[in-house]
This record gives structure tokens, sequence and C-alpha cells, in this order.
């Protein structure tokens, strides 16, 4: 067809994802966007991506218009556009990256005669009686449990007491958060303890993908900080589990968090067993994107962990850009209830003459097999990432030159005046 030899056209979308990539490699040491734990990108980075891609548009477009294997005529015109709606169609037939961050679609069951009394009735039930209940349930066990646990810091001495007393009572504040969810969670695999030299890895769908693991054994995790009420618990509260902040405006927040990561990692006696979500960002739990490597250069066991909700209910994932993490929780609180099953994996070693990269592949193949989800090679954070007016200006100038080019030399262009 006039093709001979010719690759694909990478998208914008891929460029960019492997722009970023490639910058997640450089001094890996230090670099927290290699444990999923990526900063706001400057508008000099920014810039710099756009101009990669719109390079790779360019050096494409000039191939396909210096190409003339058709002759003329019609076959040759059509030829002209294929490469522009082939972009076109390909996002919109084949975008798996959207995809990983939309909700599961809601089937509608009820409008009929015989369902809409029931539904009618479910609805009364959920959001008059079994939400006052939750709510009253956990505010209250909620403030009972933190001020034991408070009292707990300040007033014992640290021994192998305080650490059994404190284990305690923040694995009964995780079962009152999924309780009020009235939550039905089967665990498969041993239970994860804490020693030296191990990190546990998981999928991420939810900030309460937390809460549904240390309700089965408490985890200390790295997790962005948050504004609002969710952040004065981060500060107060989660602060006395060991928990990892970090900030993606603060870009100083590198290497003091990456350094604390390896402490911890290399001495948690007496501290909960640190959980760390490769992707760094949440996906809605039917896809998987890309593992950031950094958490597999810690020179550590591995122990993935796959977490996989049943939809029957409720979508348990959080799209942070669409709804803020109060209805979040107000949407799992008028549910029926959430389902899922949490597999601990056997712990993972690096292989002799493996890279980080492939270890990290191995790993997130194995949590994608247990929980069923599709894998993407996507960096998850490109979602933050908006394409500059620039850009898309540059794209428009490209496809005119194209066709101003074909006119020319066909005679047929319009004089500029």
């Amino acid at each position: 067809m006039g093709r001979k030899g010719k690759n694909r056209k990478p998208s914008m979308m891929r460029t960019g994802s492997r722009r970023l990539d490639e910058e997640n490699g450089l001094n890996s040491s230090h670099n927290l966007s290699g444990i999923g734990l990526e900063f706001n990108r400057t508008k000099t980075y920014m810039n710099l991506v756009s101009n990669e891609i719109a390079a790779e548009l360019r050096k494409e477009e000039k191939i396909r218009v210096s190409e003339d294997t058709c002759g003329h005529g019609l076959m040759r015109d059509v030829l002209d556009i294929t490469s522009t709606l082939e972009e076109g169609v390909s996002a919109i037939v084949d975008d798996s990256f959207t995809k990983c961050f939309n909700k599961a679609s809601k089937t509608v069951w009820n409008f009929n005669a015989y369902l809409f009394p029931f539904w009618l009735a479910g609805v009364f039930v959920r959001y008059l009686v079994l939400f006052p209940l939750r709510l009253v349930w956990l505010l209250s066990s909620f403030f009972v449990l933190n001020v034991l646990f408070a009292l707990s810091r300040m007033l014992l001495p640290k021994s192998d007491f305080k650490f059994r007393l404190n284990t305690i009572i923040v694995h009964l504040i995780s079962f009152c958060w999924v309780a009020s969810w009235s939550a039905v969670i089967q665990c498969h695999g041993p239970k994860p303890t804490s020693s030296n030299g191990r990190v546990y890895v998981s999928n991420h769908t939810s900030m309460i993908d937390w809460l549904v693991l240390s309700q089965v054994t408490p985890f200390a995790t790295v997790m962005q900080k948050h504004p609002g009420w969710l952040g004065l618990v981060q500060t107060y509260i989660m602060d006395g589990f060991g928990c990892v902040y970090f900030n993606r405006k603060d870009a100083k927040d590198r290497e003091k968090v990456a350094q604390t990561i390896k402490e911890r990692v290399n001495n948690s006696h007496g501290k909960f067993p640190l959980l760390i979500f490769p992707e760094g960002t949440c996906v809605n739990n039917r896809y998987t994107t890309m593992f950031k490597k950094g958490a597999f250069e810690l020179d550590c066991a591995v122990c993935p962990v796959a977490v996989k909700y049943n939809k029957i209910f409720v979508d348990a994932f959080w799209s942070s850009r669409t709804q803020s993490f109060t209805m979040h929780l107000f949407e799992l609180m008028t549910s029926w209830a959430v389902v899922a099953d949490v597999y601990f994996l056997e712990p993972q070693y690096k292989r002799e003459g493996e890279t980080s990269i492939e270890f990290a592949s191995r790993v997130q193949q194995m949590i994608a097999k247990k929980a069923q989800l599709k894998i993407v090679p996507w960096n998850g954070m490109l979602k933050y990432f908006k394409p500059s007016p620039k850009l898309c200006e540059q794209k428009r100038e490209i496809f005119g030159t194209a066709i101003k080019a074909r006119l020319q030399a066909e005679g047929t262009a319009p004089k500029e005046d």
C-alpha cells in the first residue's frame, strides 16, 4: 500500500510516558518517582516533554510526506490522511490509558414495576438506617481508640509490651473503619510479619487499601500528604503508626523521604511492616499501570500483595480527580457492603543478572495474575500531565505544512499575498 517497512507511529501519550520513564531511571537512589512518589513537574520540564513529542511528530510527518510511492491520484490522497485518521481512531478505539481510571458503569435494573419497590426500600435502609448507625459507630470507636493510642504513646516507655499494645489498637482502629462499610474481606496466604530487610508492595485502588490490609496486620505505608481533615488524621494519628509522608509540590522532600524509607527497611524492629504502592496512583482494579522500580532497588525481600475488590455492591475505586475522599467514604458507607479478596504471596528476591525493572515487572505479573488485572505499559502519573496549547498548535502546523506541500507539488496551492 505504499508504506514499505514503516513502523506504526508512536502516539503522543507513549512518547510522554517513555520520557517520564527515562527520567525515573536517573539518579534512582534519590528519585522518589522510582517508588511511585512522583513530584509535580516544573513548567520547564513539561515544555521539554511537549517539545520532544512535537519532534517525534515532525519526524514522522516528514517521512510520510516524502513518500510518493503511489504516484498520484485518489490512492495517494487517501494515504495522505491515513496517518492522522489512524491517530484519532486509535485514541478512541484502543484507549487503554483512560480505561485505567474510569469507574465501573452501573447497570440499571430497578426501573420496572416488580423491582422498583424493593430498590426504594433498599435506598431507605442504606441511607436512613445503615448510614447513621455506621457513622455513629465509626466516630465513637475512632475517638476512643485514638485516645487510647495517644495515651499509650505518651505514658508507656518503649518496650515490646508497648509495641504489642499499639499493634492491637491500630488493628482495632482499622477494623472499626472496615466495619463501617460492612466489609467482607477474605484473606489468602501467610499472615505478614515485621522483619528487617522486607517490604510489601501492592496494587493500588483507593486509600482504603491501607485500612483493608491493616485490619489483617497493621502496616506503615508511604503516602501523599493530604489537606483538610484527612491531613489532620495523618499528622496527629497516622504519624504514630510510622507512616512516611511526602508532598508532591515540594521537590526537596525527595532525598529526605528516600533516605527514611531505606532506614526503615533496614531497621524495622519494633515497627510495623512497610507497605509501598509502586503504581503511585489509584487505578480502577481492572488494570494495573507500570510499577516504578525504586521499591525494587532497596536490596531486600519484596512481598507481593494482591487486592481484588468485588463490585457487586460498590466500586471501591477512588477517582481523586472527580471525587473527594469524604464523598468516597460516603459512597462506601451507604452501600450494602465492600467485598474484597486479599492475597499475600511468597516473598520474592532479585535474581542473578535481573535488573530492577525486570524484577518490578515480574512482581507486577504475579499480582496481576492473582487479582485478575490487565497490565498496561503506562506511567500512571500521566493522568496529571496535560499537553500544552503549544503542542496542539504544533500538531496543526505539521498537518497544515503537509497539505500545503502536497498542493504545491501539484501546482494548485493558493497564492499568498
